[in-house]
């Protein structure tokens, strides 16, 4: 399988990496929308989106979310922070491998596309 974020969990691909553990790697984004912009990923390719998760697979995205708020923290977002997942073509989506953005560091527009 061709997948960036699985080479990048894979260490073929270098990242600046922020946490890890035995299900979830997480990783600062090369283009930053915000000044901070983590990605946090499955370290197994369970599914392409959140449209593929199933009762099988969704222990991962547990895991991301109990573990959104000590990266948060880690990261220095004490004034809250966004969590986003694109979800097919239409939002964007541009690596098939399911994963949440983690965006903070400034006040945030509300503004969408």
């Amino acid at each position: 399988m061709e997948c960036l974020f699985c080479k990048i969990v894979d260490g073929e691909i270098p990242s600046k990496k922020v946490y890890e553990d035995d299900l979830i790697f997480a990783f600062c984004d090369i283009n930053p929308m915000a000044p901070v912009h983590i990605l946090i990923i499955p370290k197994v390719h369970t599914a392409s989106s959140m449209d593929e998760i199933t009762p099988e697979n969704s222990k991962y995205v547990a895991r991301i979310f109990e573990k959104i708020p000590v990266i948060a923290k880690d990261a220095g977002l004490t004034g809250g922070y966004r969590v986003i997942a694109n979800c097919g073509p239409d939002a964007d989506q541009t690596v098939q491998h399911l994963h949440f953005h983690l965006l903070g560091g400034k006040k945030l527009s509300v503004q969408l596309g």
